[in-house]
């Protein structure tokens, strides 16, 4: 047969990995900033951009989109050719990939600290970044299915069946969860409301972790395991089975993360029975992966890259364990809102995408520099100290997720809280927030030590370039079913037809989960008292929003006695149908904040977000000193905000909506009147006024600043449906 010359596109796997690496360091140097927040809280008091709540959303995007994703790109841009001896489809998609990704990073970068946020974990990004997302990851799959087409093998390696699926199920994901009505360039709402928007949201959140961090890195495993050990894939039905069952099973397995809450109870045991069902698939791939290196043990204690490999795999198989464990609702019950949850979440982050990564780096920068790696040694370190740092990391945090689940659910003889105050808790855990940020230290140390290594083997190397290849071209058969062909050899040749079937078994979960919660009304009872929220508590929302309370703090009180006890009445359905998005939030560093309303007065919560040590001795809570600024609260899109709102089926009437201005400000002077009661305040505003005269600055009235907008909507929160006194 002739064979045919061509060959492979090595630059943009470079370009990959150096965008891997580069924010690789940003986002975990963030990270580590963020556990230093824990010990010091006010570490960057006054400067808004710099805050807790603005730069969580900036590291969790960083770590997932930037580090993993691109790490994901350049080994399946690696991969792929050579699995389908054909060069990319299209070198301008390529490179438009490459940039594109690259520009909606920094765009996340800029505007997430500056408070640009739909709130929704995983996808905070607004929505011109959304519709940026959709058209790069667009030019992604092109690309990939292009490639697919021109291919000079005939059968699809299992791979590849990961890619195709990450593809198809993270378009799906990231356009119906990001569905919303925009209000301004940088401002829009989300067309699901309560309970709705929080399934589409973990509909979204869960599999986003299936399919951004896991399945195509079991592509990665699968290509680079075998191709490093220098062994076969262990069993190739087991990978038939393993692929099938996970992307079918994975997708419905979402509401796991909303158990005990407003969520129909239908929705939420539907999770658990599937979530409970992934063990199977998760740990097939886990033993498919290990049993691959079957008498290449002797070759793990010398390359460390294998050493990294084996290390992700035990890591994903301990993270998919846990995470079916976690669902079961006596286990979540005691698991959720604590930092057991943020010990799970990076034990798969740290080990499983992050050693992947390490290890995939480790092995292509040598091959394609024609070079050696510089140093073994420095690869070693940079895996036990990596490994360190995630023991450091993890255990710590599964203590303190004990220690909040006990002191919390604790009852003294009488029938009351043992301990009623929520800080009695943060300060018992503080020695395992230092803990952490040691274990993130020597983490990022690691991958330090990575950027030496890489940067000395690449000086010493060949100049990155495109490898000749050749292979023969792909001689036509018959589309039909050969005699004797099984239906799954015959699918494997067939990437459009493989391409369908996975994303009809992707659609199926979503479609049985969401559907009935979104059109059938008794889903969501509705509650009469329940009211849309007034302009300023609508421009206060949306301040919560901004400032990220939401990753801090929670708004559903599941119906257990000791949250009933402290914080008021389980949550309702109902009463989040004009919550447009949701903020029920996914972690208790601060209090559940459901029922905060009418708990405090007006000069506590001021004092508060000024200084919350002062209020709360031991606090890790940042202080919010720039909602205090003399200046005017941006109240030009309030009507536009209502407008969007009354489009979403919010019933306010056009006489609310024309004189927004009118009611907001009314309600913005009785919350000042208020604070005028504390002698404090009064004598702090006339100080002000007298240091903005002697400035030549125009003063601005307490009942215009952002502060009194936040204090409106603390004081709304529950308030609607309270049935008990909670203010002692």
């Amino acid at each position: 047969m002739e064979m045919e010359q061509f060959y492979y596109d090595n630059k943009i796997v470079k370009k990959f990995i150096y965008a891997t690496i580069l924010f690789g360091v940003v986002g975990m140097l963030v990270g580590l900033t963020l556990a230093i927040m824990y010990l010091f809280p006010n570490i960057t008091d006054g400067i808004s951009w710099l805050s807790y709540g603005r730069l969580r959303p900036l590291h969790t995007n960083a770590v997932i989109f930037a580090f993993v994703g691109n790490a994901f790109f350049a080994g399946m841009y690696y991969s792929l050719q050579r699995l389908l001896k054909a060069r990319m489809f299209s070198d301008f998609l390529s490179n438009l990939h490459f940039w594109g990704w690259q520009l909606i990073i920094v765009a996340a970068a800029i505007t997430l600290p500056l408070g640009y946020t739909s709130s929704k974990e995983y996808a905070e990004l607004e929505w011109p970044i959304d519709i940026a997302i959709a058209v790069i990851w667009v030019v992604m799959g092109i690309n990939m299915i292009g490639t697919m087409l021109r291919r000079r093998e005939r059968h699809l390696y299992v791979a590849i069946w990961f890619y195709l699926a990450t593809f198809v199920t993270i378009a799906v994901l990231h356009i119906f969860n990001n569905i919303e009505i925009p209000v301004s360039g940088w401002k829009s709402y989300s067309v699901y409301a309560g309970v709705q928007d929080a399934l589409v949201q973990w509909w979204y959140g869960h599999n986003a972790v299936a399919f951004f961090l896991t399945t195509p890195f079991l592509g990665l495993m699968y290509y680079f395991v075998p191709k490093v050990a220098n062994r076969p894939v262990y069993s190739y039905r087991l990978s038939i089975i393993h692929f099938w069952s996970l992307i079918f099973i994975y997708i419905w397995a979402g509401p796991h993360h909303l158990l005990y809450s407003a969520l129909p109870n239908w929705a939420q045991n539907l999770g658990v029975a599937f979530s409970v069902m992934l063990i199977a698939p998760s740990w097939g791939g886990m033993i498919n992966g290990l049993l691959t290196l079957r008498g290449a043990w002797d070759k793990v204690r010398e390359e460390p890259v294998l050493k990294f490999f084996v290390v992700a795999i035990t890591g994903y198989g301990m993270a998919t364990f846990e995470g079916p464990m976690l669902s079961l609702k006596n286990v979540n019950a005691i698991a959720h809102y604590t930092d057991w949850i943020v010990a799970h979440v990076h034990v798969g982050a740290l080990a499983w995408n992050g050693f992947m990564s390490f290890g995939i780096i480790y092995w292509l920068i040598p091959r394609m520099t024609k070079s050696t790696l510089y140093s073994k040694k420095l690869a070693n370190f940079h895996f036990w100290i990596g490994t360190l740092g995630i023991i450091l990391y993890a255990l710590p945090m599964y203590v303190a997720g004990f220690l909040q689940a006990s002191m919390w659910k604790q009852f003294n003889p009488d029938g009351t809280l043992t301990y009623g105050n929520f800080l009695e808790t943060v300060t018992q855990i503080m020695p395992m927030y230092w803990m952490r940020a040691i274990g993130g230290t020597l983490y990022l140390v690691g991958m330090i030590i990575l950027v030496y290594n890489i940067i000395m083997t690449v000086k010493a190397g060949d100049t990155i370039e495109d490898e000749l290849a050749q292979a023969p071209a792909l001689q036509r058969i018959s589309s039909s079913r050969i005699s004797g062909e099984k239906f799954h050899t015959w699918l494997e040749r067939k990437p459009i037809q493989l391409t369908i079937l996975a994303t009809i078994a992707i659609l199926i979960g979503g479609v049985i989960q969401i559907v009935p919660t979104l059109m059938v009304k008794s889903n969501i009872p509705t509650i009469s008292s329940v009211k849309p929220y007034t302009p300023l508590e609508l421009e206060g929302r949306d301040l919560y929003i901004r400032e990220g309370c939401v990753g801090c703090h929670s708004q559903s009180v599941r119906p257990f006695r000791s949250e009933v006890e402290r914080y008021g009445p389980q949550a309702k359905a109902g009463e989040f149908v004009y919550d447009h998005p949701f903020l029920w939030g996914s972690k208790r560093t601060g209090p559940d904040l459901l029922r905060v309303g009418g708990k405090y007065n007006d000069n506590w919560h001021f004092n508060h977000f000024w200084n919350p040590q002062s209020i709360s001795a031991g606090s890790i809570m940042p202080g919010y000193k720039w909602l205090f600024d003399n200046k005017p609260m941006d109240i030009s899109l309030t009507q536009k905000k209502m407008q969007a709102m009354v489009s979403l089926g919010v019933p306010y009437s056009p006489a609310e909506v024309a004189n927004a201005g009118k009611l907001l400000r009314a309600q913005a002077i009785t919350i000042e009147k208020n604070l005028e009661n504390d002698p404090d305040f009064v004598k702090s505003y006339e100080d002000s006024k007298k240091k903005a005269a002697a400035k030549g600055e125009k003063f601005v009235p307490m009942n215009e600043r952002e502060i009194v907008a936040l204090i409106a909507y603390m004081q709304r929160l529950g308030t609607d449906i309270k049935v008990k006194d909670i203010s002692k």
